[in-house]
């Protein structure tokens, strides 16, 4: 899966969403990672997507959209 199967993505206060392009929605909670249970919701909301996944710099973590939906 890549960024052009993606067609929206959004925050809420536990959990990262991301919809694709055929209607499929999946969630990562931020609890089930270490960098995200210790960061500000400034630094959620600062992530930048890639071809592959998301990327959050301030916090230096990664979200790949496959994995979004193992």
């Amino acid at each position: 899966m890549n960024r052009t199967d993606i067609s929206r993505v959004w925050l809420t206060p536990a959990e990262i969403w991301i919809e694709t392009t055929d209607g499929r929605k999946a969630c990562e909670r931020f609890s089930d990672y270490s960098r995200f249970q210790s960061s500000s919701l400034k630094q959620r909301e600062n992530y930048k997507l890639s071809h592959f996944g998301i990327h959050w710099p301030e916090i230096d973590e990664d979200l790949s959209f496959d994995g979004f939906f193992k």
